[in-house]
């Protein structure tokens, strides 16, 4: 054999280590830009309660306590900035649960939901969550990808050497699982 082709066949290994990094790479980048996305739209979020809330207060002075749930869950999220420990996940859970019965609160003012600016309001909000959802589909459907880039042969062998590790999602907390799985309950 000539030196060519050795030096092809060293090379090889070398290319393919080069283009498994490249490709975890960008994997664990489109992880990072799908928590981007989430964050945009969980400041959107932050930002719409306190107009929601200024619009309601007038009409619904006996809702006092729910009003101070949504504005203390909202101060929290806003204590751990923009993370994603499991704190700031925490807060947005409990921040999703105040907001969902705020929701069911409204439901008693019919004068309120007939409101021009509450509604525009509450779809914005409607919207926003509905984004949050889908921005967090699109984050676990970019880390299963990356998972099964990283565990698949042969990338398994150069992933964690390379500080490729496994990457967290956004899991649904307890609270947000229990509501999910109950109907709401109203009452008047």
């Amino acid at each position: 054999m000539s030196g060519w082709a050795w030096l092809a066949i060293a090379a090889l290994p070398v290319i393919v280590a080069i283009y498994l990094y490249n490709n975890l790479v960008g994997l664990r980048a489109a992880i990072r830009n799908s928590w981007s996305q989430i964050d945009v739209q969980l400041k959107r979020r932050l930002d719409l309660i306190p107009n929601l809330v200024e619009t309601v207060k007038g009409s619904a002075k006996h809702e006092q306590e729910t009003l101070l749930r949504v504005i203390s869950a909202r101060n929290a999220v806003l204590q751990h900035g923009p993370s994603h420990a499991p704190e700031r996940l925490a807060a947005e859970a409990q921040l999703s649960q105040a907001l969902a019965g705020f929701k069911m609160t409204i439901e008693a003012y019919p004068d309120l939901k007939a409101s021009a600016q509450f509604s525009q309001l509450m779809q914005s909000v409607e919207d926003t969550e509905n984004r949050i959802a889908m921005a967090r589909q699109a984050l676990a459907d970019e880390i299963e990808r990356y998972d099964t880039a990283r565990q698949s042969f042969p990338a398994v062998l150069v992933a964690a050497p390379l500080g490729f590790g496994p990457e967290t999602g956004w899991s649904m907390a307890e609270t947000e699982r229990g509501q999910a799985q109950q109907a709401p309950k109203i009452a008047f």
